[in-house]
């Protein structure tokens, strides 16, 4: 575990219910934002073709992950959908050690616990469907679950939409290239205070 000390480096944290374009926003701000890396989680699905270990994810096996939940390794861990996913204290404090600004991708319960250990360094953003009725059409439109699948989701995103209040900011992506440019001079202003 980590202690609660300033670092130089800055986590900027995005929260948001399966279907708001949270990681279109993220791809897209990430691209006006060189300066900041995306955070490397581990988890404990399947390598699938074209990822790369420490680059996509940190693969580790089902007992790996759980030695190192009760060794308090872990930010933050979640099980989803039938594997882990967490954030190490060690990857992500080396990087804030030297200076560098991490962007993460949390669910709403991991990001405030994040905000827990880095209180200073920390910036937590939730993005916003404009509607629960646009949501439950964004994921109809994917067309990458089954109707129980997009039930649980709109059932996770009502829980979720609950903390928002509890962020930093929030960003309602209704027009991406608006809800970018909000979301980027946000981060811009966050990384530039010292």
């Amino acid at each position: 575990m980590v202690e609660k000390k300033q670092y130089p480096g800055k986590l900027i944290v995005f929260s948001a219910p399966s279907g708001t374009g949270k990681s279109t926003v993220v791809n897209l701000a990430l691209k006006r934002l060189p300066k900041i890396r995306f955070s490397v989680s581990a988890t404990t699905r399947k390598i699938r073709q074209g990822e790369v270990e420490g680059v996509n994810y940190y693969f580790l096996d089902k007992e790996d992950f759980e030695t190192k939940i009760r060794e308090d390794a872990f930010i933050e861990h979640e099980f989803f959908f039938c594997n882990y996913y967490g954030t190490l204290f060690d990857k992500t404090t080396q990087i804030i050690a030297k200076g560098e600004h991490i962007l993460l991708d949390l669910d709403v319960k991991g990001a405030l616990n994040l905000k827990k250990f880095f209180p200073d360094n920390s910036l937590l953003l939730f993005l916003k469907p404009p509607s629960m009725e646009v949501l439950r059409e964004r994921l109809r439109g994917r067309e990458t679950e089954n109707e129980r699948d997009r039930d649980v989701r709109l059932e996770r995103a009502v829980m979720e939409l609950e903390y928002a209040e509890m962020f930093d900011e929030i960003v309602v992506n209704d027009i991406l290239d608006s809800a970018v440019d909000t979301v980027t001079a946000i981060i811009n202003k966050f990384i530039s205070k010292t």
